[in-house]
């Protein structure tokens, strides 16, 4: 089936990278920074990379918080990856307190180095495994599989329900949710190799 698909363009995003990731699998993306049009799409993608309180003060000035909102309550899916995942709770503390869409019960916090042995350092950088539930996001993955993070903050759920993927670095983490038809993934899919791919093509088969 033919899908129509729209990549959030906020000025805080790897635009250029995910849409390439989804042109691999041959599904045409749209890169759409109108608002008023998100409604028009099957399926949304909140990209990422920055800072949460720059990134919603981006979706705040061009008027994306409630269209996103609106989106989500209208059943269809949405995909926050990375900095796009995180925006997806309630809040998070990096450089201050900030508000996020709400759309996850739950908040955002840095690292707790305290936990960690010498040789771990932040940024969390590079390639880790990721143990997931199995969820129609993970198809024909193994329930450990390998992806690339690059991030200093992780985001910590209040339900166990929401949680689908977790991994180690120091501690345990929270590093995929979904709830109903908003899923989220911390490591970059579209740096992610063959495995990437994979979760990009299950969410366009979903």
């Amino acid at each position: 089936m033919k899908q129509n698909i729209a990549i959030v363009d906020y000025n805080m995003g790897n635009l250029a990278s995910v849409k390439n990731a989804f042109e691999k699998l041959g599904q045409h993306t749209i890169v759409e920074s109108d608002p008023e049009k998100f409604k028009e799409y099957d399926k949304l993608i909140l990209p990422g990379v920055g800072a949460f309180g720059d990134a919603m003060e981006h979706l705040g000035e061009r008027n994306m918080v409630d269209a996103i909102k609106e989106y989500a309550e209208s059943g269809n899916y949405m995909f926050g990856i990375c900095l796009g995942m995180q925006l997806l709770f309630e809040s998070s503390q990096e450089f201050g307190s900030n508000e996020g869409l709400g759309l996850i019960k739950g908040h955002v916090e840095a690292f707790d180095t305290s936990k960690f042995s010498e040789s771990l350092k932040v940024p969390h950088m590079g390639w880790n495994r990721m143990f997931t539930k199995e969820h129609p996001l993970f198809k024909g993955l193994d329930e450990m599989h390998y992806l690339y993070f690059v991030h200093s903050f992780h985001a910590v759920c209040d339900d166990e329900k929401d949680i689908i993927g977790r991994t180690e670095y120091g501690y345990e983490f929270t590093s995929s949710v979904a709830k109903d038809n908003i899923l989220g993934i911390q490591p970059h899919p579209e740096k992610s190799h063959e495995n990437g791919l994979k979760i990009l093509e299950n969410f366009i088969n979903l």
